[in-house]
């Protein structure tokens, strides 16, 4: 069992719980500061490297070694999901073959902390021969790769977290920060939307929620509980029942929606020892009701729910005609929610 200070503090072999709350707090705060540096690097270089890659009639290709690699994928990967295509070569393999992926139509992004990262430096004749810009990231705007590339974005920090100074940690987070800024400030020039990022995430949830129309999820046709506007309270509730929606729409003759009457709306006619059997579901009813059409995005529809603090929606055409509906639970079961 581990033994308490009477302060409180847990003992172990590297320190007090307060001490390590302490080394944690200092790790958060180098790299805080590392990050607030990059404000001022957003220079020309970094504008000119925007506009190699919004230039570029290929692909961009992300490099780098050891945890500088691991940043690069990240960047990558980032970059291809918010409309700059991208993909991360391994500088080592590079050179045992990998440099055929690369193109005269393509950028590369090189990260090095150092700049003077030995796989990097040995392909980049290669890439020089090929004619392909080279935006290099950097920590060191004297290194080698530096001086060799195209444009050269300053990622320098005043000291890593790590208290050894060996670990990268202020330097890798900087890096992973400016390629965040390179990829949402490609994204903002382009006019890439929110369809356009749905195209490449279809998978799970997130395409789900972006890409999924009312229309792709609604109840139609019979399914759609409906009753006159002239009926009794009593002859909606069995529609209500058949339909098992929670709500029916209240239409007119030509199926125009002109109110709807929910569950709530029953709870609140009770309160008034209203009668079922004599009262005008007219005179209960909600009106005018919310409404919406079949092309929004299931997430929209799902928000209005929200805002309006509602369980379904009714759902028409420009002439207010009823289309279908839909409920809470038809968002989750399509996993909206």
């Amino acid at each position: 069992m581990v033994p308490f200070l009477e302060s409180g503090n847990r003992v172990t072999g590297l320190g007090s719980d307060r001490e390590i709350r302490a080394l944690a707090a200092a790790v958060i705060q180098t790299e805080m500061r590392a990050v607030a540096m990059l404000a001022e690097r957003i220079d020309e270089q970094f504008v000119g490297a925007c506009h190699l890659f919004l230039a570029c009639k290929g692909r961009v290709v992300v490099t780098g070694m050891g945890k500088s690699g691991h940043i690069a994928g990240k960047i990558a990967a980032t970059l291809a999901s918010t409309g700059t295509p991208a993909f991360f070569v391994h500088p080592g393999e590079a050179s045992h073959g990998d440099l055929g992926m690369i193109t005269r139509q393509d950028v590369v992004l090189a990260l090095s902390n150092s700049g003077e990262t030995e796989e990097i430096l040995t392909i980049l004749p290669i890439i020089k021969r090929l004619g392909v810009p080279l935006v290099a990231m950097t920590g060191n705007p004297d290194s080698a790769l530096a001086r060799l590339a195209t444009v050269h974005i300053n990622v320098a920090v005043e000291q890593e977290a790590c208290p050894l100074g060996l670990a990268p940690t202020s330097s890798t987070t900087a890096a992973l920060v400016m390629g965040d800024a390179l990829a949402v400030s490609l994204l903002q020039t382009k006019g890439f939307t929110r369809d356009d990022f749905a195209l490449s995430h279809p998978g799970g949830s997130l395409g789900k929620r972006l890409l999924l129309q009312v229309n792709d999820i609604m109840h139609r046709g019979r399914e759609v509980p409906r009753v006159a506007d002239s009926v009794l309270v009593s002859e909606a509730l069995l529609e209500m029942t058949e339909k098992k929606l929670g709500m029916t729409a209240v239409i007119d003759a030509n199926s125009h929606v002109i109110g709807i009457f929910t569950d709530g709306d029953l709870r609140r006619m009770l309160e008034k020892n209203l009668d079922v059997h004599k009262t005008p579901v007219a005179k209960v009813m909600t009106h005018p009701c919310t409404v919406i059409q079949a092309d929004i995005l299931a997430a929209e529809a799902m928000q209005i729910m929200e805002s309006k603090k509602i369980n379904a929606l009714l759902v028409v055409d420009e002439d207010q005609a009823l289309q279908g509906a839909l409920n809470m639970h038809d968002l989750l079961r399509a996993g909206i929610v």
